[in-house]
């Protein structure tokens, strides 16, 4: 059997042209076509697309793309707020799906989203990719291991970059991105389920806009989204996690920093530095181990060689007709724990988490 699959990418901004450069690197997947309403992003798209010896059809309708392509996947990288319009379609063509986090910006759609791929034929994944950088991966094997013993605290410190600009400026504002914690987080409520293979039953949370984007006015309006926040998880098995978030830190040594705590000792992960460091009880230690990263999938893209193995590991499922191994129920808790810590900031009172699906 063949394992060359035909791909197009929705959504040429930053990130879908970090998922060209990715493809590029996967032996049979083959970029056919590229959709974007933004003539400046399609132009963008057309130079790394020479730059990385493709040759995918330019649209600007997403329509026309699905009908003249006729892809076997495709990557849904536009904004945010427009993921469950544009999902749509794709998933009436009947192609495999690779839909960028968040899955939306609400729960009510996200919800809706997640039953209608519990029905779906072929491969639907989400894009919560910071589960393959490779030393948050080797990290992540050694506390499901039991080294640490049954982890009692788990914390998530991501100090960063204030967001960056996007056609239109549609992540300054809640409405299209969902908030911050929505939007950049999903990722670390990710992390925390998945680290501790159990679910969050309440969430409190403190955060501000208060030193980023406050002098940018667009057309009219100063950007509602947050910069920074302490985000608290109560979970079912007594587990409690963390997230410190600040996006004014753009000069600290570590971006991320993820550590977790039992009875035998703490195990931690920095990035970009990649060294996971065990800590037993004993103060025998601390033992480091580096873990490496090949270059190239360095230089493909700004997260840590994540989407390298994400898109490896998706075109493998694509192939092998297999499981996703993030799936729609992934993308849709991230994004109720998400709004959840949204609402407890604007009220100011811890909210209890309520899954639907």
């Amino acid at each position: 059997m063949s394992e060359t699959r035909r791909y197009a990418i929705i959504g040429c901004g930053m990130m879908g042209r970090e998922h060209m450069a990715n493809l590029a690197l996967v032996p049979g997947a083959e970029l056919v076509a590229i959709a974007d309403p933004d003539s400046g992003s399609r132009m963008a798209a057309m130079s790394k697309a020479a730059e990385l010896g493709q040759s995918p059809e330019m649209y600007a309708d997403t329509g026309e793309l699905l009908s003249n392509a006729k892809p076997d996947a495709v990557i849904i990288a536009s904004p945010n707020f427009t993921h469950y319009d544009v999902v749509k379609p794709v998933m009436e063509a009947g192609c495999a799906v690779l839909l960028e986090k968040p899955m939306c910006t609400d729960p009510a759609d996200a919800l809706a989203l997640a039953k209608a791929a519990q029905e779906y034929d072929n491969l639907f994944w989400v894009g919560l990719e910071y589960r393959y950088m490779p030393p948050v991966t080797k990290f992540i094997e050694r506390v499901h291991s039991g080294e640490a013993g049954d982890i009692k605290m788990l914390a998530i410190r991501e100090h960063r970059f204030p967001f960056l600009m996007k056609v239109g400026d549609w992540n300054r504002f809640n409405r299209n991105t969902g908030g911050t914690l929505v939007e950049k987080c999903c990722h670390f409520f990710d992390l925390m389920r998945h680290i501790l293979r159990d679910e969050p039953v309440r969430v409190f949370a403190s955060g501000a806009a208060d030193v980023n984007h406050l002098d940018e006015r667009h057309n009219g309006e100063t950007p509602d989204i947050i910069d920074n926040a302490f985000v608290m998880l109560d979970f079912a098995g007594g587990a409690r996690a963390v997230l410190d978030l600040c996006m004014f830190a753009e000069g600290s040594e570590e971006q991320e920093e993820i550590s977790a705590v039992g009875p035998e000792g703490k195990l931690e992960v920095k990035l970009p530095g990649g060294f996971v460091t065990w800590s037993p009880r004993d103060k025998s230690g601390p033992f480091k181990e580096h873990i490496g990263v090949p270059p190239e999938a360095l230089a493909a893209g700004d997260h840590h060689g994540a989407t390298y193995y994400q898109q490896r590991h998706f075109h493998d499922a694509l192939v092998s007709d297999t499981q996703p191994l993030i799936n729609a129920r992934d993308g849709y808790r991230s994004v109720v724990i998400g709004a959840a810590a949204q609402e407890s900031i604007a009220t100011g009172l811890p909210i209890d988490i309520k899954f639907e699906d």
